[in-house]
């Protein structure tokens, strides 16, 4: 009787043990489910360059019955090039509509290379980028519902912001206009369309930021189709986005830079060879109407050289 006691208290230790060793996991398991759900939910790309600025540009049926959404991002001055990209779109646009470079803020967009892979919800571009900025435009669909139309976009976080801008641009004829977040500065731009702007400060990788539109509208037509805005008009009436000088070797130098010095280059090469030549051409060495050539002191006939300066005559 005493054994089946003693058997009886080391069966319940065990079990006591048991539970608390299974309470403990439950704990630990409560307390990474946050972490685990936030990495399973942003699934921000690993090794992003940093950003010194990221614009956010959102004009409702501009020029389609969709949102065309820009997105224009400047690396930070520190970050070495080329610099590897990885970003992701909304599946619902089919990927990108333009990718492009420039070395400098007012600098012209060059085509860029890119590699696509479409997944789950995502379409995610890798790409290299030689110069300090770069810009990506896409477009998608906007939910409609009779005379409302409601637009969300969410950027990823997949690259870290130390500034970030957002633009809304309202559609022509729209009213009951919103954005979320709120954008207090409105402005008018060209050809006579409005724009929603806030400084929305810095975000790090991983963080996403949730942007919605919404407004009434029953006119089917496009902004485009509206005001016809002409070439040039495309240009926001915000400032360009910040961008740090470009490390020693970082950027390609300024083409015009290379022009102006290769047009020198051959100015004052073409001014030496003509100096040379007329240099040569206006100092003979024969004897001129009885006088030398180099000093003009008068010469009698049969000098062979000059009596002040020794220069040779004839």
């Amino acid at each position: 009787m005493h054994g089946e006691v003693t058997q009886l208290r080391i069966d319940t230790r065990g079990a006591r043990a048991e539970f608390a060793s299974r309470l403990r996991m439950l704990a630990l398991a409560m307390l990474l489910l946050p972490a685990l759900a936030l990495a399973q939910t942003s699934g921000a790309p690993k090794g992003n360059p940093r950003l010194a600025s990221l614009n956010i540009e959102i004009w409702p049926a501009y020029d389609r019955p969709a949102a065309l959404v820009i997105l224009r991002a400047v690396l930070a001055q520190g970050v070495m090039l080329p610099a590897t990209v990885t970003l992701r779109l909304p599946a619902a646009s089919g990927g990108p509509s333009a990718v492009a470079f420039s070395s400098t803020a007012d600098g012209n967009l060059l085509n860029l290379k890119y590699e696509r892979e479409s997944a789950g919800e995502f379409v995610t571009l890798k790409f290299d980028v030689p110069g300090r900025l770069f810009h990506i435009e896409f477009y998608e669909p906007i939910a409609t519902n009779l005379s409302a139309h409601s637009y969300r976009y969410t950027w990823p976080g997949d690259l870290a912001a130390e500034r970030v801008t957002l633009v809304v641009q309202e559609p022509a004829l729209a009213s009951a206009f919103s954005v979320e977040p709120k954008l207090d500065l409105a402005s008018d731009g060209p050809a006579g369309l409005r724009y929603r702007t806030a400084e929305l400060g810095a975000l790090e990788a991983g963080k996403p930021l949730r942007i919605v539109v919404r407004y009434t509208k029953t006119d089917t037509r496009t902004s485009a189709e509206i005001v016809k805005p002409k070439a040039g008009d495309t240009a926001l009436p915000v400032a360009a986005p910040a961008t740090s000088a470009p490390a020693s070797g970082d950027a390609p130098f300024p083409a015009w830079v290379l022009a102006l010095l290769a047009v020198a280059f051959f100015v004052i090469g073409g001014l030496v060879i003509f100096l040379s030549w007329r240099r040569r051409a206006v100092r003979p060495t024969t004897l001129a109407h009885g006088v030398c050539t180099q000093c003009g002191v008068p010469c009698a006939p049969g000098n062979e050289f000059c009596g002040k300066c020794g220069a040779k005559l004839g």
